[in-house]
């Protein structure tokens, strides 16, 4: 999958982008690169209506638990629409996920979506989300996680400044 031209990233990650979080800057470093390369972001249709379910539950969430007004929801919610997202669906997608969902013992569909688009479209699938990366990682080698590019750059660090 190296030299891909597209990317599968989930709502998480998209998250990360749009919301102060811990490791959005990681996310945007992240997506920084694949926007020089040109590379497309691409998800499952309801991964939008992930991510703006997430954005409103924090507009009605009180402020001191991570909450947000509805001023800086908005703010959020139009950021998170101007990401260049393209909503893609495969052929046998919809078999591939209930597959890998039996496969992985996951109790709902949804995050196989992402698994199985990936899969089909024979790209990378990206997510910060470490429950589901850790149950998919050791069977799915194209999925990878957020906490890969803090490794990436501590990497480049140690090479760039030898003990």
């Amino acid at each position: 999958m190296i030299g891909a031209k597209e990317v599968c990233v989930d709502a998480s990650l998209l998250l990360k982008l749009v919301l102060n979080e811990p490791d959005s800057e990681l996310a945007d470093l992240l997506f920084s690169g694949w926007y020089e390369k040109g590379i497309r972001l691409i998800a499952p249709s309801f991964c939008p209506v992930e991510v703006d379910s997430v954005i409103r539950q924090k507009a009605v969430r009180p402020k001191g638990q991570g909450g947000l007004t509805e001023e800086q929801a908005e703010l959020v919610f139009e950021a998170a629409q101007s990401i260049p997202l393209q909503i893609v669906a495969a052929d046998s997608q919809r078999r591939r996920a209930w597959e890998l969902a039996k496969k992985l013992g996951l109790p709902t569909v949804y995050d196989a979506h992402y698994l199985a688009l990936a899969e089909l479209r024979n790209c990378e699938f990206w997510t910060a989300d470490t429950r589901f990366y850790n149950t998919a990682r050791e069977k799915l080698p194209y999925v990878h996680h957020l906490q890969e590019i803090m490794d990436m750059v501590e990497a480049k660090r140690e090479d760039e400044n030898p003990v």
